[in-house]
């Protein structure tokens, strides 16, 4: 089955508060970008591709100033963002926090973050499905300044990328040139970030594993689970339902959790008759079953906090485990629950 994603933008109350505080009506931002001026009172709406393009431009031209998006993300507390953005700061390292980052963003907007890491570069470049025309500058200084910022709050160091590329024309802008701190390129083929590999190992001294249980979905799932089972299958199922939500995590990822060894958690678990594949196969048909029990939780963001790169995956896993589709399953489960 083909993954379709639809074109719409969530723009959070986050927004306009930043609006509040730095002065500016969000009637005046909206009436720019010839927007419903009472778009912002509606938490529940969503805009096109276009449309958000035009609420950014609005917001570009009436600031005045090219590092404005550099300034905006450099003001605004961490606590201010909304949970599933929150959860990336209490990562378990800055990896982490990246791979969380990039998996809810795409749930909020048809925005792609694409990383490539080789010769010890990481590469972010951004892909918008629904774009007819390039990303607004002042978006892209969101974007990359946001990633460095969690990689320096995270982390507690001022981390600084190897280099910066834009499409924009120069000249050469210090506000950018003061926060990167490192070699920015302009006219060049696409937006791109380029970040050292080895700080991505880097660990956040903040990682918070109960508070991401309350942050994410996905680990919330999981709380309320018995925690002193002695069985190293279910000790490892747990985990495994923690840390779907940051992609698929490996051996490596639940022995550290576990405090042990992985050639001690592999024996353990052989012992038990259980293989890490099988036991990955379990959690999450357990862990999508409860998700798909709640009827608000849209399929692309079960199918995301299972780990799936795309939903297509998810359904023909799904189809594999029960022998029908999710959207199916929930409908039987629904009549289940009224008779």
């Amino acid at each position: 089955m083909r993954q379709i994603i639809a074109d719409r933008c969530r723009v959070p109350q986050a927004f306009w508060r930043v609006m509040d505080r730095i002065g500016l009506p969000p009637a005046a931002v909206l009436r720019l970008a010839h927007l419903p001026i009472n778009l912002h009172l509606d938490e529940k709406r969503y805009v096109t591709t276009a449309q958000y393009f035009a609420l950014w431009r609005a917001l570009e031209e009436l600031t005045g100033d090219a590092a404005f998006g550099i300034k905006l993300v450099e003001g605004t507390d961490t606590a201010a963002h909304p949970p599933s953005s929150l959860a990336a700061f209490y990562a378990r390292d800055y990896r982490d926090g990246l791979n969380r980052t990039a998996r809810f963003k795409h749930l909020c907007s048809p925005e792609k973050l694409r990383f490539v890491e080789a010769k010890g570069e990481f590469t972010v470049t951004v892909e918008w499905l629904y774009a007819a025309e390039p990303e607004p500058a002042i978006i892209t200084d969101v974007t990359f300044t946001s990633l460095v910022e969690l990689g320096r709050r995270g982390t507690g160091l001022r981390l600084t990328p190897l280099r910066v590329e834009f499409t924009r024309p120069g000249p050469d802008n210090a506000v950018h040139r003061a926060f990167f701190g490192c070699e920015i390129r302009y006219d060049a083929p696409c937006n791109m970030l380029v970040l050292k590999s080895a700080d991505l190992d880097r660990s956040f001294p903040g990682h918070n594993p109960e508070l991401l249980e309350m942050l994410t979905p996905a680990l919330a799932s999981a709380l309320g689970e018995i925690q002193a089972n002695n069985s190293i299958r279910q000790q490892v199922k747990i985990v495994l339902k923690r840390t779907l939500a940051s992609g698929r995590p490996e051996l490596s990822d639940v022995a550290r959790e576990r405090g042990m060894g992985e050639r001690t958690l592999q024996r353990r678990m052989t012992d038990e008759g259980a293989t890490f594949r099988d036991l990955l196969v379990e959690a999450r048909q357990e862990l999508g079953r409860k998700l798909l029990s709640d009827p608000s939780a849209a399929i692309n963001e079960v199918a995301f906090l299972l780990g799936y790169q795309d939903t297509s995956s998810f359904y023909r896993a799904f189809k594999d485990w029960e022998g029908i589709t999710p959207n199916r399953w929930r409908e039987l489960k629904g009549d289940e629950l009224r008779v």
